[in-house]
């Protein structure tokens, strides 16, 4: 072949490409040799640091959905009285309403790692003295005094998030991403801890479920705190609001107290109604679903495109919280049939992770600068007032009209969260 006319091999990084040099000019053909785009959260774990903080963040956070149900495990079982066992751990969710929103705030002002370690060995020594005072049957008030101790336990899921928003700092789709991502993360340690907790204490000892919890919560938040190149800086107290008196910031929070009420009634309406019917042990199974449900759509809706403004989505998906929430009223009525309450429930729980990623989105949009945990947590401390709430209204429903009746008390808080989301959004911009 003559040197004129002989090809020439060139190789890029997604095709292989023949250029011939011949007597008309160069030619040049592609056989394409294309690698798959990595999907959004591939790329959003590819972030230096992301996978690190991620697993110790797990770790760290499949013990919130353990605690609880392992007090209430532990305390009944061996004092015998779910009666004491829920008024300690309703004394704990009072003692975190209160305490969660200081340590955010000396979060925010000294840093992750100074504040998170000792604020998790105050409260692992809390469920440590739990664990001994009901194992040497101690008074019933230092159950109470020692549960409390835990409600220093700092805000992980809002640390993680406000970790993202540092590393993607006006990278709005990516930020959603996160966002979406942190919600499956806590609608799935929510929906296995209760599960682990209750095999553990039953299979084990009662106190397995709370030792277990606190040796994953210790070693999380050292694994995560550990993590200092992705550590938001301290940006000092500076002159700007308490995220509380920001614009935009309390409509928010009495929405998520009106979601907090939804998530609590749910809870202990679908426990009455199990109990019912015979089912009490299933009742576990049917809320994983629900929580099921919600992490497979938070995932679906970190992945999709976002269409119009945060605002207008946040309404759209309450809207369709309160329509789905009819379902499981609609199955529990209808058929009495705890299978077919379960498909409602898995279906019902597909709104709760985008409206849960939208309002948290908004949370971060209109949180001074500098205090982006502390108003996370206030958030979170919204819902924790609504569960409380929540449960005391869905149990006395049960216990005084029927558990299907009952059904409607999270109708009924979704509708309000909706009215409050309505009147809010029809007020002037800034």
């Amino acid at each position: 072949m003559p040197q004129s006319h002989r090809p020439m091999f060139t190789t890029t990084a997604d095709a292989l490409v023949i250029v011939d040099f011949g007597p008309r000019g160069a030619r040049a053909a592609a056989s394409p040799r294309r690698r798959r785009a990595p999907g959004p959260y591939r790329r959003l774990l590819a972030t230096p640091g992301a996978r690190a903080f991620t697993i110790g963040n797990l770790l760290a956070r499949l013990p919130m959905g353990m605690f609880s149900v392992s007090a209430v495990l532990m305390i009944a079982g061996t004092r015998g009285s779910y009666a004491l066992a829920g008024a300690v751990t309703a004394a704990g969710l009072g003692a975190t309403a209160v305490v969660a929103p200081w340590t955010a705030r000396l979060v925010d002002r000294h840093g992750q790692a100074k504040i998170a370690v000792p604020a998790t060995a105050l409260a692992a020594l809390g469920s440590l003295a739990l664990l001994l005072c009901v194992r040497l049957g101690a008074p019933a008030w230092t159950l109470f005094v020692s549960y409390a101790a835990t409600a220093t336990t700092p805000n992980l899921g809002g640390m993680s998030r406000a970790r993202w928003a540092h590393l993607l700092h006006g990278d709005e789709s990516s930020l959603h991403v996160a966002n979406s991502f942190e919600q499956a993360v806590d609608e799935a340690c929510y929906m296995l801890g209760p599960v682990l907790a209750a095999f553990l204490c039953t299979a084990f000892f009662p106190e397995a479920g709370t030792l277990t919890g606190v040796v994953l919560l210790v070693t999380g938040v050292l694994v995560f705190t550990a993590q200092r190149s992705t550590e938001p800086p301290v940006r000092g107290r500076g002159p700007s609001k308490a995220p509380f008196r920001a614009p935009g910031v309390p409509p928010l929070l009495a929405v998520c107290l009106a979601m907090g009420a939804v998530f609590g009634s749910m809870e202990v309406v679908t426990i009455a109604f199990a109990d019912a019917q015979g089912h009490r042990s299933a009742a576990g199974i049917v809320l994983a679903l629900q929580a099921a449900g919600s992490c497979a759509a938070g995932l679906v809706y970190g992945a999709s495109r976002r269409t119009g403004s945060a605002e207008d989505r946040y309404v759209w998906c309450i809207a369709a919280m309160t329509a789905l929430l009819t379902l499981p009223l609609l199955a529990a009525s209808l058929t009495g049939s705890l299978l077919a309450l379960a498909a409602a429930l898995l279906i019902a729980g597909m709104a709760t992770a985008p409206t849960m990623v939208t309002g948290m989105t908004l949370v971060q949009r209109r949180t001074p600068p500098g205090r982006l945990n502390e108003g996370m947590t206030l958030a979170v401390t919204g819902l924790l007032g609504g569960i409380a709430c929540g449960s005391a209204a869905g149990g006395w429903t049960a216990e005084h009209v029927s558990p299907v009746a009952a059904y409607g008390v999270p109708v009924t808080a979704a509708a309000t969260a909706l009215m409050t989301a309505l009147t809010w959004t029809r007020q002037p911009r800034t």
